[in-house]
C-alpha cells in the first residue's frame, strides 16, 4: 500500500532540501498526489523512490559574500548562477552564505561538503574562485574530482599575479581580525579595514 508524505519528509527521503522540491513541482517534475482542505501537500511515496536517479544529477551553485554591506552582491551573484545553470537546462539549487573567505563553519559550506562527500551532486557552479574559500579552495576541487563532480567558474577573468593574490590574503586576514577585536559593523573595524585597502594599493 502506498504512503503520503509531507513537503519535509519528503524531502529527507530524496536528501534534497523543500527548495528543490518545489522547483521540481513548478517544473512539472514532481506531482502533489493529495492536498487537505488546509493547503498541506502530500506525495506518494512511490512517486518519489522513482525521483532518487535526480538527485545525482543535481548542480550546485554556490554564491558567498563577506559582510552584510554586500548582500547586493550576493543577490547578484546568486542571480548570475542561476541563469547561467537554467540556461544549460541543469536541475540546480543554489546555496548563498555570509562570512569571510577563512571562516569554515559557514552553514552554506557545510551543507555543500556534505553533498560533496556523499555524492549527491553531479556539478559545482562558482562566480569567482575565491567565492568558495580564500584559503583552501583547492582541497574542495579535490574532493569534487575524486567524487566525479564537475567544478565550473563562470568568471575565470586573467591569472592574477602573485603580489596581487598576497594583498587579497593579507587584507582577508586583516578583516578578520578586525572584526573579531571590534566588531564587523563598528565604525573602528571599517576605518582600519578601509585604511588597509588604501595602503595595500600603494
Amino acid at each position: 500500500m502506498d504512503r503520503f508524505l509531507k513537503i519535509g519528509e519528503a524531502s529527507k527521503i530524496l536528501g534534497v532540501s523543500i527548495q528543490t522540491l518545489r522547483r521540481w513541482e513548478k517544473m512539472g517534475t514532481l506531482v502533489v498526489d493529495r492536498k487537505s482542505s488546509g493547503g498541506t501537500r502530500y506525495y506518494s511515496l512511490n512517486s518519489l523512490l522513482g525521483l532518487r536517479k535526480i538527485e545525482s544529477d543535481l548542480t550546485i551553485g554556490y554564491a558567498r559574500v563577506s559582510s552584510h554591506d554586500q548582500k547586493k552582491d550576493l543577490e547578484t551573484q546568486s542571480k548570475l548562477l542561476a541563469s547561467y545553470c537554467a540556461a544549460k537546462g541543469w536541475n540546480y539549487e543554489i546555496i548563498q552564505d555570509l562570512g569571510s573567505g577563512m571562516n569554515y563553519h559557514k552553514k552554506g559550506l557545510k551543507n555543500l561538503l556534505e553533498l560533496i562527500l556523499e555524492g549527491r551532486i553531479r556539478r559545482l557552479v562558482l562566480t569567482h574562485k575565491d567565492r568558495l574559500l580564500r584559503f583552501g579552495a583547492e582541497l574542495v576541487f579535490s574532493l569534487c574530482q575524486a567524487k566525479g563532480i564537475e567544478v565550473l567558474i563562470i568568471n575565470q577573468g586573467a591569472e592574477a599575479s602573485f603580489e596581487e593574490e598576497l594583498a587579497k590574503d593579507v587584507l582577508e586576514i586583516i578583516t578578520v581580525f578586525s572584526a573579531r577585536l571590534y566588531g564587523a559593523r563598528s565604525h573602528k573595524n571599517k576605518k582600519l579595514v578601509e585604511a588597509a585597502k588604501i595602503l595595500i594599493s600603494e
